[in-house]
């Protein structure tokens, strides 16, 4: 029977001394070729579990395997295999781009021909061509973690790991990152790990989700699913003009139950789901109804985590770096 390619974990736990369990016992699989969007606040234990899978931290207690290799027996093997660009980018102030991609292919064994050959193609495939041969002192921020993502690619691995990746990117500079992810994984096959504290992020590239709060998995399943599961959409109706705000109630209420609105407009959550758009617009055309906006609103995934969670994911504990001070005590 040939190696199972994806992650697989079982249990697992870490935890450091003088505190809690940064990871607390979770249990996850990521099928071969999938984006998997690990999501949760500052200190969930996003960043521990990752170093974990990557081999830089060993686990408490618990198993996993990557790409087929045990975490703590087939380290090197673990390694051959992934590709991985954390939170702070390991780069050389004083060497260019180019530099740094011949650098790493020569640590993996590439021939000069294949350094040279794989180095040009993933400067061009990061859009970073046309910088290849400045010094990356001279970076933005995006270039940075566009250069630190072809580093992690140079061997071709089967598994990419991807720790909070556009953090602190300009939103050009994070569309040409979740460009580039989203065709490793639909092109090349790629199996990608993304953490993330962005829900548009998540939203956006994981195939699925899996939400983590102090340490455990709270909930998982596609994005779509999991905003499914905690509510239907609503539409909301602002009259045109203040005297018909009971006429646009009386359509409204026809498709669902209502729910608070804006001061002078008024909302329901739709029984049949964001199909039953069109009959509310249809329905407020033959009553001659008219309104100043007409909006649809769906769950998100902060609405998921909250409802999971009992807090907005924007209300974060400790920071990272309280994971990773813990990680070196």
């Amino acid at each position: 029977m040939g190696r199972k390619l994806g992650i697989e974990v079982e249990n697992l736990v870490r935890e450091f001394k003088k505190g809690p369990r940064a990871v607390d016992g979770i249990d996850l699989q990521v099928e071969p070729g999938e984006v998997y969007g690990f999501l949760g606040p500052n200190g969930a234990g996003k960043s521990t579990t990752v170093l974990m899978l990557t081999t830089l931290l060993p686990p408490t207690s618990g198993t996993a395997t990557v790409a087929g290799y045990d975490i703590v027996r087939e380290g090197p093997q673990v390694r051959a295999s992934i590709g991985a660009a954390l939170q702070e980018a390991a780069l050389d102030p004083y060497l260019t781009g180019r530099e740094h991609l011949h650098l790493q292919a020569a640590l993996h064994g590439l021939s000069r021909k294949e350094r040279k050959r794989r180095g040009q193609e993933l400067l061009e495939r990061v859009g970073l061509e046309e910088a290849a041969d400045r010094k990356v002192r001279g970076y933005s921020g995006g270039m940075k973690r566009r250069l630190d993502l072809a580093l992690a690619l140079v061997h071709g691995p089967q598994i990419l790991f991807l720790d909070e990746p556009t953090t602190g990117l300009d939103p050009q500079s994070r569309s040409a990152l979740w460009a580039e992810v989203s065709r490793l994984a639909r092109e090349d096959g790629v199996t990608v790990f993304l953490t993330t504290q962005y829900l548009e992020e998540a939203d956006v590239l994981a195939d699925r989700v899996g939400i983590i709060d102090r340490g455990r998995i709270v909930a998982e399943d596609t994005p779509e699913a999991l905003k499914a599961e905690i509510g239907r959409p609503s539409v909301e109706a602002t009259p045109s003009e203040r005297t018909e705000r009971d006429a646009v109630a009386r359509v409204l209420m026809g498709f669902g139950e209502e729910i608070p609105a804006q001061p002078g407009a008024v909302a329901v959550r739709l029984s049949d789901g964001a199909a039953g758009l069109a009959d509310v617009v249809r329905a407020l055309d033959r009553e001659e109804v008219r309104v100043a906006n007409l909006r649809l609103d769906e769950p998100s995934l902060d609405d998921v985590f909250l409802a999971k969670t009992g807090r907005s994911l924007e209300g974060a504990g400790k920071g990272e770096d309280g994971e990773m001070e813990e990680a070196q005590a």
